[in-house]
């Protein structure tokens, strides 16, 4: 647990493990993981009026437009459990998702404290997520479409991390190695920022 609320952005590529990463620095400190498809999720599946906008949308095949992917995470940080912190991953993935949060934070005196990106080769990510689409069976995962969404990632990210670059919070850290190697470093990272406390000897 952290002694003041702390916010946090992880970013990685496809493959990077973010995901799994981002859920075990969240149980570290004690606040909650907001990935934008799990909120996605939950307001598709209890019915809000949020959710059956996004349902609507991507039934139709087509990307949830940034105003109403920031509105539905607002909506989410509004809720009793983020006010002591939060991690978000998923959002915001693109230059006017970072305006969209900006406003909102700032209009509650708060900013982010750091954002973690999981430095992941190109060859390491596509290694990583043929291996898991041949143990999930999913023909649809070839090179080319991982290689496709990995140039999206690249694209639309370097923007963001050129932002928060320029604030001084960006923290890389090496995403090769096994889960507790790499959870570790993000950590140590967290640690010198003053955003966790040193694991006690």
């Amino acid at each position: 647990m952290t002694s003041r609320p702390v916010r946090l952005l992880i970013v990685g590529p496809q493959g990077s493990g973010k995901g799994t990463q981002g859920v075990r620095i969240a149980e570290t400190l004690g606040i909650p993981v907001i990935s934008t498809g799990d909120v996605f999720r939950a307001n598709v599946a209890e019915g809000t009026d949020l959710g059956l906008q996004v349902k609507s949308i991507i039934d139709a095949g087509q990307l949830v437009p940034d105003e109403l992917t920031s509105a539905v995470v607002r909506d989410r940080l509004s809720q009793p459990d983020a006010q002591g912190g939060f991690l978000l991953d998923g959002y915001p993935r693109n230059l006017p998702q970072v305006m969209h949060l900006d406003e909102f934070l700032e209009g509650r005196d708060e900013a982010l404290d750091a954002v973690v990106v999981l430095a992941v080769p190109r060859e390491e990510s596509i290694a990583r997520l043929a291996k898991r689409a041949h143990e999930q069976g999913r023909a649809d995962d070839t090179d080319e479409v991982i290689a496709a969404r990995l140039s999206i990632y690249e694209t639309e990210t370097a923007p963001i991390l050129g932002v928060y670059g320029t604030r001084g919070i960006v923290d890389e850290v090496d995403g090769v190695g096994t889960l507790d190697e790499i959870t570790a470093r993000i950590i140590a990272a967290l640690e010198a920022r003053g955003l966790a406390r040193p694991a006690a000897a």
